[in-house]
């Protein structure tokens, strides 16, 4: 064996990077058949040798978790974070926490990273439709719990809110009000969040007899500029909503910013809901109505389960109720708002 020859080296020569190389020398099962002929076809022609004496030692537990989170710039996912992080140090587990930034490639990356070294287990709020190291994961058997959203086609244990319950409480509250125009700030489709509440969304409109006028739906990626862009989409229309419902905090101020911007007052000319109850909506002038759900208790839920997991037990997925927070932003009766022309 030549000394000088590195792991680095091996992964360079193989064309794959040094957490597959690290992984397939180890007997790890994440990764597949063609980096495995790739990454011991170079080991070989290099002189390179595992260290028996290293991978022992890496075999055993490392009582580090691997947390991936959607957007660590959302409020809701800190929070999500802040409850799984304090249940893991209850259990003497550290958390890794890594950032998604809404995209599957830097998804990709940090699961990269968690694999080699060597979590015991992982949560993650997932992104796409369940290709490249998501997938790798699941056949490899390590332990994975999802939070706050699914991938479609994966048994995987996971830990959501009852999204149903609350765009019905939120639809329900503004057709009390009187509103029967109801824009949406909707998420992606290709996020289970996205579908999820756009689906709700419809059936509650045609429960409650509401207008279910195509131009009312839009979609935005649950961030705040795709929020403004959102709001000014929907209330440039010849008849513009009275109400509007965001699908997430983040989108809810984009539109909240847009609505001021075009001299509108919330709570007056025109009522505002939002997803999650982010802590300082409650002292914005009006206060911001939401649908909250318990972000600390979806994090601390998904670690208790993935610590279960990581014990050899089995985990059935949890779905947590949602609940409506009325405020003064959805007191805007439809008559005032209708008044108001867009600009």
């Amino acid at each position: 064996m030549d000394a000088t020859v590195t792991l680095k080296d091996v992964a360079a020569r193989a064309g794959v990077s040094v957490g597959t190389a690290s992984r397939v020398l180890s007997g790890h099962s994440a990764t597949s058949p063609a980096a495995r002929e790739r990454v011991r076809a170079a080991a070989t022609e290099l002189g390179y040798r595992v260290n028996a004496r290293a991978q022992a030692l890496r075999s055993a537990r490392s009582h580090a978790v691997g947390l991936l989170v959607s957007d660590v710039r959302n409020p809701f996912f800190a929070d999500i974070a802040h409850g799984a992080e304090q249940t893991a140090l209850a259990s003497s587990y550290v958390t890794l926490l890594a950032n998604a930034n809404e995209d599957t490639a830097q998804q990709d990356t940090y699961l990269d990273v968690f694999l080699t070294q060597r979590v015991d287990g992982i949560i993650i709020a997932p992104q796409g439709e369940g290709r490249g190291n998501l997938r790798a994961l699941e056949e490899a058997r390590v332990p994975l719990v999802f939070v706050d959203r699914v991938v479609d086609g994966f048994d995987v244990p996971s830990v959501t809110a009852d999204n149903a319950q609350g765009v019905e409480l939120a639809v329900a509250h503004l057709a009390e009000q009187g509103h029967t125009r109801i824009g949406y700030i909707g998420g992606p489709p290709s996020v289970s969040t996205g579908r999820a509440r756009l689906s709700a969304f419809l059936e509650a409109v045609a429960r409650h007899h509401l207008d279910d006028d195509p131009a009312l739906i839009t979609a935005g990626d649950f961030r705040r500029a795709s929020g403004g862009t959102a709001a000014a989409k929907l209330l440039a229309h010849h008849r513009p909503p009275t109400a509007l419902l965001a699908a997430d905090s983040l989108m809810a101020v984009g539109a909240l910013a847009e609505v001021r911007q075009r001299g509108l007052r919330i709570g007056e000319d025109l009522a505002l809901v939002a997803f999650d109850d982010i802590e300082w909506f409650g002292e914005l002038d009006p206060p911001l109505t939401v649908v909250a759900h318990d972000a600390r208790a979806l994090g601390a839920t998904a670690m208790r389960l993935l610590l279960d997991v990581i014990d050899g037990g089995t985990a059935e997925s949890v779905v947590l109720p949602m609940r409506l927070i009325p405020r003064r932003s959805s007191a805007a009766r439809p008559h005032t708002a209708a008044s108001h022309p867009s600009v």
